[in-house]
């Protein structure tokens, strides 16, 4: 404990008093460490000298609350006292600090109820540098407090990994939503709930004129009918999948499972545009129809039709990553008794097998429906005069006449539609048993699909399959030919027009755009590992106040849609004390905190695996919580370390719909950029810089793949040969 005190104030002390304390322009590289005016300048000077030379008398408490720690750490002092001088120089210094960030802005006082203090006449943007450390390092020495006053089982490591998870959390999450939330009630600047009503009560929203006659319906119910359409189409392929891979007794069940998990490592609206190649005005169906037989298809793949063809193909491989888990878990003990007593492999398959997927059928759907109302790639690419709330969230920030209120409503009203869903969810599968692994040991083999359900499965896998691999063989070539639909001469141009290499230099115009998805993708990954396995840790081997609202909150990242989460981290963040728009970090913070519950869930289950005797036995030894946790539970946990980091990978690599809002001119990603150029009608600039993307999180798979490999299930299986199509293949 004093020890954690001591390196906290000590490293906060010395942000203080050497780390520019305002966010700089250049970087920390520009901070003029000598000559005279380092300590007064007005941008580069620390806290000390804001404070001494600049009459920000605010900042004081950042100097002082690391201060007392040092000292209090340093000074003999009963563990008590020393623990309570702690709590007050981290807690009481840390929430100053915020108080003062959130309360002075580039305009002096936020609120108008604070001139009441005297007028401020000065003005200060967001933390750096310093600020940063100052506030992690007053984080650390609350949590020394809390330990030494007996919190946590008086262990400073999981007193920290708490303090340090609620905060994050708090900060990059919550804090966050409800800000959006909060501009939802405000009309021109100021608080107005009733502004709420008025943009709720807009026809476009609500009106149901499609159903007589009228051209369209109000963007809420597409959006909910578009999610219910992609959440049922994508449970039902993914659990044809899943029944064909795991029970299908099919020699090519692993070259279907990658053909199945392939949209994952792709680029979403790739899809689409691969549906624009083959169904658009100049596409090949299009062109054949019109040739052959004198039809004109249209323009019937933009709308309905072509965003929802789009995500059944981007989000199948989600329903069937849930469901092949738990089709790979059935035990088949009850399978066997519904046997013995005579009932035909049908019955079993309807009365037992089904029934016991209902967990897995319920969250592949909610998970459907979320990713449905969440994405933008597709609608914007295919979805024409078919508005759903996603894309009307991204033109009322960034459109001619920006909406902020608009934009918040929208988010509020998609936020409560995931929500919803998830609610009735957790509805349907509560209060209901469906274990189907105990103890004892199982040495039922899983008994084969019946010949008219599997005839029925083959059926649908088959042509979906064969579709998938035409898009994407139409997808990628699309970018190797000179113009699509009117020259298919072969050409190299558009991989050499995106990657150039010129005299050493970059100067091809995907370049950027990718280096910087890598970089950001290489950097948020680790932190979303590492702060999820800390966080499954400490839920798992810790109880402490409010864990369970902690843990509520942690997952509150995955249920909100990526549209809503991009939009509050523009209004969280684009003013002080926060101010991170416009960098990489605030991509970054987007990428850890909305992948992180995956490596939470990752951890915890592998933690679940683990006997809590392991982690009593260090204790014993006489090591701590940091000792437990480095010595024993990591080494254990290297496969979910493994798997988060990988998949936090690709999921950055890939994603649009959080960080649409957050790119600028200098922060570009390869994902933006790609849009851009469908949005421009450049397809073959944008397949080319897909089908690198694509090779490198194909390369990221297999590397995966390698070094987790696959869960083992200790129980005999069947040969895996073609069954018969004939009577005997159901007995």
């Amino acid at each position: 404990m004093r020890a954690a005190g001591l390196w906290g104030g000590g490293i906060g002390l010395a942000a203080a008093l050497l780390l520019p304390w305002y966010l700089l322009q250049d970087g920390v590289a520009a901070t003029p460490l000598t000559g005279g005016t380092w300590l007064s300048d007005p941008d580069f000077a620390p806290a000390i000298g804001q404070a001494l030379f600049n009459g920000r008398w605010w900042l004081w408490p950042a100097v002082g609350a690391p201060a007392l720690a040092v000292i209090a750490a340093l000074v003999p002092l009963p563990r008590q006292a020393r623990a309570m001088a702690f709590l007050v120089a981290g807690g009481l210094g840390f929430t100053l600090l915020l108080a003062q960030g959130y309360a002075i802005g580039v305009q002096g006082w936020t609120a108008g109820w604070l001139n009441a203090f005297g007028p401020m006449e000065d003005r200060q943007y967001g933390i750096g540098l310093g600020g940063a450390i100052v506030g992690a390092s007053l984080a650390i020495v609350l949590a020394a407090g809390l330990a030494g006053r007996g919190a946590f089982r008086g262990d400073a490591f999981t007193a920290g990994a708490a303090v340090v998870v609620a905060l994050s959390i708090a900060l990059f999450t919550a804090q966050p939503l409800v800000a959006l939330l909060a501009d939802a009630f405000r009309d021109g600047g100021g608080f107005a709930p009733a502004s709420v009503l008025s943009r709720l009560a807009d026809e476009r929203l609500w009106s149901l004129g499609c159903l007589a006659g009228a051209p369209r319906c109000g963007v809420v119910w597409n959006t909910v009918a578009l999610g219910l359409l992609t959440a049922a189409g994508t449970t039902a392929l993914g659990l044809a999948f899943a029944l064909l891979v795991v029970r299908g007794r099919l020699r090519l069940a692993t070259p279907l499972r990658w053909l199945t998990v392939l949209p994952i490592v792709t680029p979403p609206f790739i899809l689409g545009l691969g549906l624009i190649l083959i169904f658009g005005r100049s596409g090949l169906v299009s062109q054949a129809a019109a040739s052959l037989f004198g039809l004109e298809l249209g323009r019937w793949i933009y709308g309905l039709p072509g965003v929802l063809l789009a995500q059944l193909f981007a989000f199948t491989p989600i329903a069937f990553l849930v469901l092949i888990g738990v089709v790979e878990g059935l035990s088949p003990t009850l399978e066997e008794a519904s046997s013995t007593l005579r009932a035909t492999p049908r019955d079993t398959f309807r009365t037992v097998t089904l029934p016991l997927l209902r967990p897995g059928l319920a969250n592949a759907f909610l998970l459907g429906f979320v990713e449905s109302m969440a994405d933008f790639g597709n609608p914007i690419v295919l979805g024409g005069q078919f508005g759903v709330l996603s894309t009307e969230i991204f033109f009322a920030v960034v459109g001619a006449q920006a909406d902020p209120g608009r934009a918040a409503t929208l988010s509020l009203v998609l936020l409560m539609l995931a929500l919803g869903v998830f609610a009735l969810q957790r509805q349907l599968t509560a209060r209901k048993s469906f274990v189907s692994i105990g103890g004892k040991g199982d040495s039922g083999i899983a008994p084969p699909l019946p010949v008219g359900v599997r005839r029925l499965l083959l059926a649908v896998v088959i042509p979906w399959a064969g579709l998938t691999v035409v898009l994407y063989g139409l997808a990628i070539s699309g970018g190797f030919v000179e113009v699509w639909g009117r020259d298919f001469t072969p050409t190299l141009r558009h991989i050499v027009k995106a990657f150039e290499i010129q005299g050493g230099q970059f100067t091809g115009l995907a370049w950027n755009s990718v280096i910087t998805t890598v970089t950001l993708a290489a950097i948020a990954a680790p932190i979303t590992a590492a702060l999820g396995i800390v966080s499954a840790w400490l839920f798992s081997r810790t109880r402490f106040a409010g864990r369970g609202v902690l843990e509520f909150a942690t997952m509150l990242s995955f249920a909100v849609p990526g549209t809503v989460i991009g939009v509050a981290y523009v209004h969280a963040f684009n003013v002080p004390p926060l101010e991170l728009a416009g960098t990489g970090a605030i991509i970054v913070a987007c990428f850890v905190f909305r992948n992180l519950p995956v490596g939470l869930r990752s951890g915890m289950a592998a933690m679940a695996q683990i006997d809590k005797s392991l982690d009593e036995a260090s204790y014993t030894l006489g090591g701590g919580g940091g000792d437990a946790f480095r010595r024993v539970v990591l080494p254990l946990l290297r496969p979910a370390i493994i798997a988060g980091l990988i998949y936090a990978f690709v999921r950055a690599m890939t994603t649009i719909s959080a960080v649409i809002f957050l790119v600028t001119a200098d922060v570009e990603l390869a994902t933006v950029f790609i849009v851009n150029r469908v949005i421009n009608g450049d397809y073959g600039l944008a397949i080319a810089t897909a089908v690198v993307l694509i090779g490198v999180m194909v390369l990221a798979l297999g590397l995966m793949q390698l070094l987790v490999g696959r869960r083992r299930i200790g129980r005999r299986t069947a040969a895996a040969a073609p069954v018969p199509m004939g009577r005997g293949a159901a007995a």
